[in-house]
């Protein structure tokens, strides 16, 4: 990676850039890298922070989607953070809306991509086969529409963590969480700015999930990209780009009207 990965009061997270803040949340499986289209993008007139969500590294017990978004609290209350475009992939989308059901007051606007919260389709609907690394190579493409995206790299960092009993636990635990707690009943309450941006090929949260979010949630757009599955940011981070832009010039447009 090319960023700086800063290590500071136990949290581990990229900081680039000044200006209004926008923080990326990862997915359960993704990485700091997954983001590193907006980054190079974004950080000559935004602050991008990345914090490295402690997926495996809580107590199984509290390993849970409510964890999670207390750790992000805990970090914005440490980095002083206020006035924050939220950025949500996956898991990560689903954090973002936790955190908002309980702390709204430091978000000033919300984007999801991939979000669970409602439904996803975790791993193809099967649990993954730890001993075959074909078969992680099949998951992890199933990601993706272009099967490309999926290097050897990134099926290798796979399959070593499912091949690692201490994350496979927590990653299991992690996403039974994510299953349990469905958001549709607290949707309603988010009224700030939301901007979906959604794999019109997403098989993991297909796009009728997309379609729900934008019915329950009061303020938002939603953009579909052709060609595309589960993280627009990683497969089209060009066209992806150009929406977030969109969405931050017109979030700006209504502040200086």
């Amino acid at each position: 990676m090319e960023f700086v990965l800063k290590e500071e009061h136990g949290f581990s997270y990229i900081d680039e850039g000044e200006g209004e803040v926008l923080l990326l949340l990862h997915g359960l499986m993704g990485a700091l890298s997954n983001w590193d289209g907006v980054i190079n993008e974004f950080k000559s007139k935004y602050r991008v922070i990345i914090p490295m969500l402690p997926v495996y590294d809580m107590p199984l017990i509290s390993t849970g989607v409510k964890s999670l978004s207390k750790f992000v609290h805990k970090f914005i209350k440490f980095k002083k953070l206020s006035n924050i475009t939220l950025l949500g992939n996956s898991l990560g989308g689903h954090v973002a809306l936790v955190y908002l059901t309980t702390h709204p007051e430091n978000i000033k606007a919300l984007v999801l991509t991939g979000s669970s919260g409602l439904y996803e389709n975790a791993f193809g609907g099967s649990f993954p086969r730890r001993e075959s690394i074909d078969f992680v190579r099949e998951k992890v493409q199933f990601t993706f529409y272009d099967p490309a995206i999926a290097t050897d790299d990134l099926v290798q960092d796979v399959f070593q963590t499912i091949n690692d009993r201490h994350k496979v636990i927590r990653l299991l635990a992690m996403a039974k969480s994510a299953i349990r707690h469905n958001m549709k009943k607290d949707l309603h309450k988010i009224t700030i700015p939301v901007s979906l941006i959604w794999g019109r090929n997403d098989k993991i949260t297909p796009p009728e999930v997309a379609v729900e979010f934008h019915e329950l949630l009061p303020d938002s757009e939603l953009h579909w990209i052709d060609k595309c599955g589960h993280a627009p940011m990683m497969e089209h981070p060009e066209e992806f780009n150009v929406l977030l832009k969109q969405f931050l010039t017109k979030l700006e447009t209504k502040v200086n009207a």
